[in-house]
């Protein structure tokens, strides 16, 4: 015994060699062990680009959703925008500030719905976790729908295929995702600065031409509206709630600090400060050129359609090369700015299943080391959410930005508990600001709800509650089932009973043979079942069992099991088997009653369905019986596709393989 621990110690397990699977290793890449898990962290510059883009990208679509609600206005909307989006602007700056504390404060994830858990209680949390969720649902709706608006504006042909085109580049953001974190953000590195690179070309040269006295209005199709409203209170409060739709994104870093690298508080705060400076340039200058070269939105659903950022950069450098260069790269980063909805709604859920508010399953890593459950069910649900809106981002726009601003509320107002416990140095001005960032997202919650709840907002108030419902009763089923399960006692020795081992034979085969000899191991009393519903030989059967079965156990001075057949003049199978199980528990009560179950396994998929499902039906019906004394095992005898008896029976005789199966 010594030798064989020494041993162990000396020869460490090895696993066994994984075969590959050649279409799922092509789509999704090898899989990753554990051990790999360091490889799939990621940095600064992969940071901006895998959680970043829903900030960046909020660039192409907030200006223009303040500037469809300024359009009654005509031209003098254009004079309104830089004042709401620097309105805008200084709230972005205060909640990222907010923000940045919560990222050293609650370094394990989780974000908003951590921070008001822990401060404000268990039901403050799930609204905050409810609203992220929505929020990055949104996200992923609204920039795919974005991203194909800006690709119909350079050709209005496609305009008819808009959702097929969402569809399609759902599905691919879902593959890339499945691959890993580390290859996600490896792909959206190159488009990410390739959009800040040309839009921030863009502005410099706008600026310059401005400060030069050469921004001029151009005048190309489609020409601003006829005004059509005077300017009131009312419709520049609704185009600031439409324009803080560029504030989402910003929470997704304090969701996915355990993505980075160490030391990863730096590195999250470093991409925070990044992704906030690029997108508050891009803002303001967005809004100044827009004036300067009178550029104002158009109608979606006209014919001559035009995002605001294709007929800026025309209107700066021309219809030219660079324009469709620059309106690629605004393609690319909108449509796969949904990438940080799929880095951070899977952590979220993570945190949640851990707490069992959701399944398992969302907590468990897939082959790629990827949260699968949680990526698949985003791009599930954002499906249906484009084909409701038919991939049209206007219709999408009134439900934006409000989960975003309830999470932003409720993380502060956390905060401002957290500073009040844990009076660390600084915690006066660090409450201060986390309290002033409070109230005033609070401010403009209510000033979004009420402007957009007419428009479509009112569908957040209702799939927040809904959402909400949903986590508590899953959370009740499982506190409900560890009540009923959990033991508190030591294990009750009772005197042994021997078992009695039924087996279901339909016929004699290597299957049957199988299951039958792990039965002798478990009993003396085995006991064998065919259920007679006409489509079998009862007498060969018979015949073969004496023969085979019932001879040579005699001869060997070993029981023979008796083959009891069961009559089914409906041809059913399951309840004249449990009509025979029933009367074999009133038999031996107290005892234990073992179904060996007989299954014929094929290891291929498509050859499996020639052989259907019975055995399965059958094991769920009796597991699902009810009966506690009732155990079901399975044999399973695997079918080799050269049509010959499979050496690889874990009962089988290794001197004669082929005999036994």
């Amino acid at each position: 015994m010594a030798q064989l621990a020494e041993y162990g110690r000396r020869r460490p397990f090895t696993p066994r060699r994984r075969k590959g699977n050649g279409l799922m290793d092509l789509l999704l890449g090898r899989p990753l062990t554990s051990a790999q898990a360091m490889q799939e962290k990621t940095g600064v510059l992969t940071g901006v680009a895998l959680l970043g883009l829903d900030a960046l990208s909020s660039a192409a679509y907030g200006p223009e959703a303040s500037l469809t609600v300024l359009r009654p206005l005509g031209a003098s909307g254009l004079w309104l925008l830089f004042p709401i989006t620097a309105a805008i602007v200084g709230l972005l700056m205060i909640v990222a500030s907010s923000y940045a504390q919560t990222l050293a404060a609650y370094p394990s994830g989780g974000g908003a719905y951590t921070v008001a858990k822990q401060n404000l209680g268990r039901g403050a949390g799930l609204l905050a976790a409810t609203a992220l969720m929505l929020d990055y649902l949104l996200n992923v709706a609204v920039g795919i729908s974005a991203g194909t608006g800006a690709l119909v504006s350079v050709f209005p042909a496609l305009r008819p295929h808009t959702l097929p085109i969402t569809l399609g580049i759902l599905a691919l953001l879902t593959l890339v995702n499945l691959r890993g974190v580390s290859e996600a953000g490896a792909v959206f590195v190159v488009p990410t600065w390739f959009f800040i690179t040309s839009l921030s070309v863009v502005l410099a040269v706008g600026l310059f031409k401005l400060a030069t006295g050469d921004a001029t209005p151009v005048q190309q199709p489609p020409p601003l509206a006829v005004p059509t409203a005077s300017l009131g209170a009312w419709l520049v409060i609704r185009a600031f709630a439409s324009g803080c739709t560029a504030m989402t994104g910003v929470e997704a870093i304090s969701n996915a600090v355990p993505i980075f690298r160490d030391p990863a508080i730096r590195r999250a705060r470093t991409t925070l400060g990044i992704i906030v400076g690029v997108l508050v340039t891009m803002l303001l200058g967005i809004a100044l050129l827009c004036r300067a070269y009178g550029v104002g939105a158009t109608d979606p659903d006209g014919a001559n359609y035009q995002t605001v950022l294709s007929q800026l950069i025309a209107a700066v450098m021309g219809r030219g090369v660079f324009y469709y260069v620059a309106m690629a790269a605004i393609l690319c980063v909108l449509a796969l700015s949904a990438n940080t909805s799929y880095a951070g709604f899977p952590l979220v859920c993570q945190v949640l299943a851990r707490e069992r508010y959701l399944p398992p399953g969302f907590a468990h890593r897939g082959r790629r080391l990827a949260l699968s459950r949680g990526i698949l069910t985003l791009s599930a649900l954002a499906a249906v959410l484009l084909i409701v809106c038919k991939g049209i981002t206007d219709r999408l726009i009134p439900l934006f930005a409000i989960g975003a601003l309830m999470a932003f509320t409720l993380s502060q107002a956390g905060m401002v508990v957290h500073w009040s416990r844990h009076r660390e140095e600084g915690w006066r001005w660090r409450r201060a600001l986390n309290g002033a960032g409070a109230v005033m997202t609070a401010l403009t919650l209510c000033i979004v709800g009420v402007s957009k709840f007419v428009h479509g907002g009112w569908a957040a108030f209702v799939l927040v509650p809904a959402g909400l419902l949903v986590l508590s009763r899953v959370h009740a089923a499982y506190t409900r089932t560890r009540r009923v399960t959990e033991l508190k006692r030591p294990v009750l020795l009772t005197p042994a009973s021997p078992i009695v081992a039924v087996v279901p034979v339909d016929r004699w085969s290597h299957a049957s043979e199988t299951a039958l000899r792990f039965a002798l191991t478990l009993s003396d009393d085995v006991r064998a079942v065919h259920i007679c519903s006409g489509d079998t030989d009862e007498a060969a059967l018979d015949a073969q069992w004496q023969r085979f079965v019932q001879g040579p156990l005699q001869e060997a001075g070993r029981r023979p099991p008796p083959l009891v057949h069961v009559g089914s003049p409906y041809r059913a199978l399951v309840w004249p088997l449990m009509d025979y199980l029933d009367a074999t528990l009133a038999e031996v009560p107290g005892r234990t009653v073992a179904i060996v179950m007989p299954e014929l396994l094929e290891k291929r998929w498509y050859r499996a369905m020639l052989y259907g499902r019975r055995s399965e039906l059958l094991r769920s019906a009796l597991q699902l019986s009810g009966e506690r004394r009732l155990v079901v095992v399975s044999v399973p005898w695997y079918l080799r596709t050269e049509g010959h008896p499979s050496p690889h029976s874990a009962w089988g005789d290794p001197a004669h393989p082929g005999d036994s199966g």
